[in-house]
């Protein structure tokens, strides 16, 4: 009987420590490339975007340290859009939907709306973040353009077309 008992716990134990290794490796695990195709959308407008992360994440953090700094913080942050400083490669994080819920870009009926109102372009553009699109084009387009300013150049893609080329048909 001890015998038996010893080895159910010892087989509950395998697994538990099996489940729990695969769940840390599931947080661990990043893509170099993401498509940014997010189920949370019935269609898309424009063409999908390739998210190159580990360009951004270590290539560019390389060759542009100083601008860089906050390094994962760059792009990941808290509910206050203050920088997540402390990550590093392979720590679990959000996906941006899981925050900034609505799918897609404010709709015009909602810009009316707050024009009428006449709220101030800090308030809009925080409220607008809570739509997916605004935030991830919020957070693209500001590193770009404060990156190409900062080194005088074009390189970082800035237009909707840069990131979203045209379907071919």
């Amino acid at each position: 009987m001890k015998k038996q008992s010893f080895l159910v716990v010892c087989a509950i134990v395998g697994l538990a420590v099996i489940f729990a290794t695969s769940a840390i490796y599931a947080g661990t695990e990043v893509q170099d490339e993401i498509k940014m195709d997010n189920p949370a959308y019935t269609k898309h407008k424009k063409s999908i975007t390739m998210f190159t992360h580990k360009k951004h994440a270590e290539d560019y953090a390389k060759d542009y340290p100083d601008f860089y700094k906050k390094k994962c913080g760059e792009c990941h942050h808290d509910e206050d859009n203050k920088p997540l400083e402390n990550l590093k490669a392979g720590d679990d994080v959000k996906n941006c939907i899981e925050c900034h819920s609505k799918p897609g870009e404010v709709d015009k009926k909602t810009k009316a709306k707050w024009k009428k109102e006449k709220i101030k372009k800090a308030e809009k553009n925080k409220m607008a973040r809570q739509w997916h699109a605004e935030a991830i084009h919020d957070n693209c387009r500001g590193c770009h353009k404060s990156y190409n300013k900062k080194n005088k150049t074009k390189a970082a893609p800035t237009t909707c077309v840069k990131c979203h080329p045209k379907k071919k048909k």
